[in-house]
């Protein structure tokens, strides 16, 4: 595996959700890959939007997003710190934020582990996406080289809101509109 300069998380993040075949991803895709799961995402109603799933990799997890019949636009994408979806998603709790930072890509002090880049959804209600988040772990306990677990006692979750996140504050987002478990609340 080539060896990539350290970025910034928010640069590595944006960077990555640039494009989907970049050589970035391809390098972290080369990666020992020790476990992966899906979300299945769901509307309240609990219509099947399609999957969101997460590939565990040396440095991070790569998130690949394949979601229907969502309204067309820029929608803000989190991951939770529950892993509970409740029918108003309320139970996802909030944004997962293991090291208590301020939310957004351009917030001085860092932004939250679950803050995600918005995600694009064509006029025919479909997104494909992949992106890397560095410093995650869906495989088990939080370490050194992976400081964020998502496998905790309480799980986690991803949600789509309802519309664009302007990095900067967290009610910009809008409500949620779809929410998959990422891992369960135990």
């Amino acid at each position: 595996m080539k060896l990539l300069p350290r970025l910034t998380r928010p640069a590595l993040a944006l960077a990555a959700a640039t494009a989907i075949a970049s050589p970035l991803l391809a390098d972290h895709h080369e990666g020992k890959v020790e476990a992966a799961t899906v979300a299945t995402m769901r509307l309240a109603d609990g219509t099947d939007v399609g999957t969101i799933s997460f590939t565990q990799t040396e440095h991070g997890v790569v998130v690949s997003v394949a979601v229907k019949g969502l309204p067309a636009g820029k929608h803000g994408l989190h991951i939770h710190q529950t892993g509970a979806c409740a029918p108003d998603f309320m139970a996802a709790g909030g944004h997962f934020n293991p090291a208590a930072t301020e939310h957004g890509f351009h917030a001085p002090g860092g932004y939250h582990a679950g803050d995600l880049p918005n995600l694009d959804v064509a006029a025919d209600g479909t997104a494909m996406a992949e992106f890397f988040v560095p410093d995650l772990t869906i495989a088990g306990p939080a370490s050194e080289a992976l400081p964020y677990s998502l496998s905790d006692e309480d799980g986690a979750s991803i949600m789509i809101h309802a519309a664009t996140d302007d990095y900067k504050t967290m009610a910009s987002s809008g409500g949620r509109q779809a929410c998959g478990v990422i891992v369960p609340k135990g």
